[in-house]
């Protein structure tokens, strides 16, 4: 391993938080397709698969924040453990009512209720973020959870889809929920490293949606997460429209893999300027490359471009958690790294739902229009939002160029 990232993990406990997070972040990538895999095999029904997949997701996507906050105001140990059991309750009775046959609307209450998991890569920044504030080293433990991210999205649905086939159709979205309560109850054993809680009485009762730096980067993510959605979907109608759907899997890995070497090349640099004006040029970049996509006429070629567009991804994650850090207020800062996983989902939700429409009514090649055209959502909205983002909100610690600048003029 590089020696940056082997000085971030000479810190007392960061191995541990670090590895619990990995485990725990497991089941989101796992669950949905999980759930698809059970249902489709069980029922035959892909309508109901898909439905359940994106109520478990839009469930997330409104009581995750609402979790982060109770974390940020008590503290991880007394929130997740209460909320992980929920959903484990929820993910168990889930794959009791698809063995049984029970009726459909039980399905859809216990997909509801997997939604409760919390986010626990928003948890493990929050430890990084507490350890190497103001620090070059916190650059370097978002690029490292970047890369787990991307990691996790590469093997997640390849055991989750293979466990289901393979062993019995349980068996992904089972694996997934073992994932989750290991991972949260060994997280949430490390008192030492816990950020420490912010009760209401210090900080009132606000959201962190209303900084106007966070509303930027939810709003930009929202398409983003549009253009991750429609990736995928097209890409496995593309496939199939080519009589190789299973290949389909392969150049989506390939596309995270782009996206994990990017993570993992920008941790070793140590980034200047402002990071405001490097999130809007990864933002660009990430639009730009979806243009290539418009022109595939084969399985390798869309390979080679799906893995040319990762490249631009991993970075651009990694400072848009700085930009949170920045952003934010301590006493919201897991709060609002939840919010932007919020908008990256919504995103998602209604970039497979659009690309999936177009596909059905013009082919799988026309359906890549879908994320190039939110690729150009995302660019007008940080262009008309880069103002908000080049002003930190008042009372914040600075960025990390900052505080490498302070430390600097002081040493001279």
């Amino acid at each position: 391993m590089p020696s940056p990232y082997r000085a971030l993990f000479a810190a007392p406990g960061s191995k541990g938080f670090s590895a619990a997070g990995f485990l725990g972040r497991m089941p989101l990538s796992m669950m949905g397709i999980g759930v698809v895999t059970m249902i489709s095999q069980l029922t035959g029904r892909y309508g109901l698969a898909g439905a359940l997949s994106a109520t478990i997701a839009l469930a997330a996507a409104v009581l995750g924040p609402q979790i982060s906050r109770l974390v940020d105001r008590h503290g991880q140990r007394r929130v997740l453990r209460p909320a992980t059991l929920v959903s484990l309750t929820a993910a168990a009775g889930l794959l009791l009512t698809a063995y049984f046959g029970w009726p459909d609307w039980v399905l859809f209450v216990c997909a509801a209720g997997i939604g409760s998991v919390p986010s626990l890569g928003a948890m493990v920044r929050a430890r990084w973020a507490a350890l190497y504030r103001g620090t070059p080293q916190l650059h370097t433990a978002y690029s490292f959870e970047s890369v787990v991210d991307e990691v996790c999205f590469i093997f997640g649905p390849i055991v989750s889809i293979g466990l289901s086939t393979a062993w019995f159709p349980e068996a992904g979205p089972l694996l997934a929920a073992c994932f989750l309560a290991v991972g949260v109850f060994w997280l949430t054993s490390q008192r030492a490293t816990e950020p420490a809680p912010h009760p209401r009485e210090q900080h009132g009762g606000g959201s962190a949606l209303r900084s106007r730096g966070l509303q930027v980067l939810v709003a930009t993510f929202v398409a983003t997460g549009s253009i991750f959605g429609a990736v995928d979907v097209v890409t496995v109608a593309f496939a199939d429209e080519r009589g190789h759907k299973g290949a389909a899997s392969v150049v989506l890995a390939l596309y995270a893999a782009g996206s994990c070497s990017a993570g993992v090349l920008f941790g070793l640099l140590r980034p200047s300027g402002a990071p405001g004006r490097r999130w809007l040029l990864g933002i660009c970049a990430m639009a730009v490359s979806m243009i290539p996509l418009l022109l595939v006429g084969n399985l390798p070629f869309l390979a080679v471009a799906l893995f040319v567009a990762g490249l631009s991804v991993a970075p651009t994650m990694i400072t848009t958690m700085a930009l949170v850090e920045e952003h934010v207020p301590r006493a919201h800062l897991t709060e609002g790294m939840t919010w932007v996983s919020t908008g990256l989902a919504v995103g998602v939700a209604l970039g497979s739902s659009v690309a999936g429409w177009v596909i059905d009514a013009a082919g799988a090649r026309s359906g890549y229009g879908v994320p190039a055209v939110a690729g150009a959502v995302a660019v007008a909205v940080g262009f008309l939002g880069y103002r908000r983002l080049s002003r930190p909100a008042p009372g914040r610690g600075g960025t990390v160029e900052q505080h490498s600048a302070r430390e600097e003029r002081h040493v001279a």
